[in-house]
């Protein structure tokens, strides 16, 4: 596989801490009317790889929709990436059936691995890579929202790049910083690392927030968005897919 050559040296991650669900449930949403839009509408060189669907994962479904907002600022980062390198979305919105299914087939497989966990630490270790499944209105899980994505950086033929672990292993190593605590790193390892800074640099720069545990996952507009940036309330609440039946019934 081809490996981009960097055209400059990407900054260092800064280690950041975990979000407090019971402060970033609590920021306040504005709500939105930004229709959710798919991207695979997106011209190249952002491309789209619905990982879920390919999986055959209950529920869910071939294509990767968000926010416009968050569909325009996607673009932007594509467009800025330095030649040789692609941007690809893994996940967008879910509907919560999926939502659902990533949280409890990953609390099983913990409860199965560690027995000794008490049910808190059970759902603290869960949420590390899975959110809570919530359509509240209040407090929806971010990938619920349209202003969640999982992205990664492909080389110029599409490939993904080595990223240091793959896209959702819950293991440490997928904790977006943690290449960074690396000492002396071998020549793989300072690759992912500069793959990383580089996706998040890209991202951040087009007003993207990350999340700590992972390393593919950043938001624009919803709570986890408004908890790192900084902001007073978040943008987007939850949102549901525009259908023919939704609109008849709407109508009528």
């Amino acid at each position: 596989m081809p490996v981009p050559i960097p055209e400059s040296l990407p900054s260092a991650i800064a280690p950041h801490p975990e979000p407090d669900w019971s402060v970033v449930s609590r920021l306040p949403i504005a709500g939105s009317d930004e229709p959710l839009v798919p991207l695979s509408l997106a011209p190249a060189p952002l491309r789209i790889f619905p990982v879920y669907a390919k999986q055959g994962l209950p529920g869910a479904i071939d294509e990767c929709y968000v926010r416009e907002g968050v569909y325009r600022r996607l673009l932007r980062v594509a467009r800025a990436l330095p030649t040789d390198y692609g941007l690809v979305v893994l996940d967008g919105w879910r509907p919560w059936r999926v939502q659902q299914y990533l949280f409890e087939t990953l609390h099983e497989a913990l409860r199965a691995h560690h027995p000794e966990l008490s049910e808190e630490a059970l759902l603290e270790r869960t949420r590390e890579f899975v959110a809570v499944p919530s359509r509240d209105a209040r407090a929806p899980s971010p990938h619920l929202t349209g202003g969640a994505v999982d992205v990664t950086l492909s080389d110029a033929d599409g490939l993904p790049l080595d990223m240091g672990t793959l896209f959702d292993e819950a293991v440490p190593a997928s904790h977006t910083a943690a290449l960074e605590a690396i000492a002396r790193p071998t020549s793989r390892e300072r690759q992912a690392r500069d793959n990383r800074r580089r996706l998040y640099g890209a991202m951040l720069e087009q007003g993207f927030t990350n999340l700590p545990s992972e390393w593919w996952h950043f938001d624009a507009g919803d709570q986890l968005w408004a908890h790192y940036g900084g902001h007073q309330q978040a943008v987007y609440g939850p949102a549901e897919l525009e259908t023919v039946e939704s609109r008849w019934r709407r109508q009528l």
